[in-house]
């Protein structure tokens, strides 16, 4: 399919189709699903807690890494393009196109253009979605306020199959614009252990961290190529991991988010560093994108941010070796970061670090170097943030430099939508912000072959 310049100026705002037969086919999907795994041979899994963060299937973070601090080499280890998904040329089923593809900027600057200010900000919203049964309400809410990323999240059992059937439903309703639909963003915690949404039929069960971290690192890379060509059947494109925090061993299970659940790699920064580049580059030869968390580390605290207010980290500072897998993985070419709710004081003590400009925009872009997509730890749910309205999230992070807003919860998404709107109509230098990080966004979609490039 191609994006013509006639379409573009006839149909500048494309109508939405209705969100119903999106959820008929969803429920539908999932109840397959559902009959499936009771009839099927299924892979057995731990169980975990259905509430986001550490203790859930849905917990997210970021990725340290850099030889200057006596971290291992990522080039070392993977060349910079492994770890981005590849993109892919696409021509519409039936056509044929004469004029060679565009290039990435080009390509992005055809979407953008073509979208409405209401579509442009719900590229910036990843949607929690339940992995086996789509709640009717939460695709409406979804489906109204353009949302371009969505999440699966509890527990998936069903298998590759049930799980593309679910996720090829929420994609046919993706947006259009200038008659070319804009690929969704698919993501879910598939990281091992007590993090895995999803189960069934053609998933593996996956170790914990620990586990992974005592294998080598080209076994870790060729299973986690195998886990992503799994994700990928099942029509999944991003997944929430590697985890990149560092637990010092005499924290261990001490630490909440982390240790407790045996999610990290090991306790120095050269094991993180390398297991975590060879998780993501798996991923990346089977075409899967990655994200590394929880920036700039959770390894350091002892309370989970899901469900602990005011967490601190007295310990990391802007020149902790600890950031040394996130420093090695953005070298290696990461393409998303996911950044923490904890406040750091060597650091920023004013703010949470999804809401710090010296987090985000001094440490992450301009230290490190980071070019891709910033993405929240939840803002829907977590405790940490509950003292903060949902508008008060979506633009405290916005403004502070990150790109993806990710909520569990649906409902939130109207109330951080209209802000986000209201915001963008007062202050001109958000309203930068916002279309940079649209940009940003689209451009990580391109290079997943999401959007339509001739």
């Amino acid at each position: 399919m191609t994006i013509r310049a006639q379409r573009l100026r006839r149909h500048r705002s494309t109508a939405l189709r209705t969100a119903a037969p999106l959820v008929s086919l969803v429920l539908a999907a999932s109840a397959c699903g559902e009959a499936a795994a009771r009839g099927g041979a299924t892979d057995s899994i731990r169980t975990a807690p259905t509430t986001h963060g550490a203790a859930a299937p849905y917990a997210t973070g970021s990725l340290p890494g850099s030889p200057a601090t006596g971290g291992t080499s990522a080039t070392a280890l993977t060349p910079s393009a492994v770890i981005a998904a590849p993109a892919t040329a696409y021509t519409a089923p039936g056509a044929v196109s004469l004029a060679p593809p565009l290039t990435a900027a080009a390509c992005v600057d055809k979407y953008f253009s073509a979208m409405t200010p209401a579509q442009r900000v719900g590229q910036l919203i990843m949607g929690g979605i339940s992995a086996a049964r789509p709640d009717q309400a939460q695709l409406r809410t979804l489906r109204a306020n353009h949302v371009g990323s969505i999440m699966l999240t509890g527990r998936g059992t069903a298998g590759t199959r049930a799980t593309k059937t679910l996720v090829d439903g929420v994609q046919s309703q993706a947006d259009q614009v200038g008659g070319q639909r804009v690929g969704m963003i698919v993501a879910t915690d598939q990281e091992g252990g007590q993090v895995q949404v999803l189960s069934g039929p053609g998933f593996s069960t996956m170790p914990n961290g620990l586990t992974q971290g005592s294998w080598s690192t080209t076994t870790l890379r060729s299973r986690a190529a195998d886990w992503a060509k799994q994700l990928k059947a099942a029509g999944v494109n991003l997944d929430l991991a590697p985890v990149a925090d560092v637990v010092p061993a005499g924290l261990g299970t001490r630490n909440g988010p982390i240790g407790h659940f045996y999610r990290e790699y090991g306790h120095t920064p050269d094991v993180v560093s390398s297991h975590s580049i060879a998780f993501a580059s798996g991923f990346a030869q089977s075409g899967v994108m990655t994200t590394f968390k929880h920036f700039p580390g959770l390894g350091q605290v002892l309370g989970n941010t899901d469900t602990t207010a005011n967490v601190q980290d007295t310990v990391t500072s802007a020149g902790s070796s600890s950031l040394t897998p996130f420093r090695n993985g953005i070298r290696a070419g990461a393409p998303f970061v996911m950044v923490s709710l904890a406040t750091y004081t060597k650091i920023d003590p004013r703010h949470l670090a999804a809401f710090s400009p010296t987090v985000i925009g001094q440490l992450l872009r301009t230290q490190l170097g980071f070019k891709g997509v910033v993405i929240s730890d939840d803002l829907g749910n977590a405790v940490a943030v509950r003292s903060f309205t949902p508008a008060q999230r979506a633009v405290n992070f916005l403004a502070a430099g990150g790109n993806m807003i990710l909520t569990v919860r649906p409902d939130v998404v109207p109330a951080m939508t209209q802000a986000i709107q209201t915001r963008m109509q007062q202050d001109a230098g958000f309203r930068a912000k916002v279309n940079d990080s649209v940009r940003r966004i689209l451009a990580a979609k391109r290079d997943a072959g999401l959007l339509v490039c001739r």
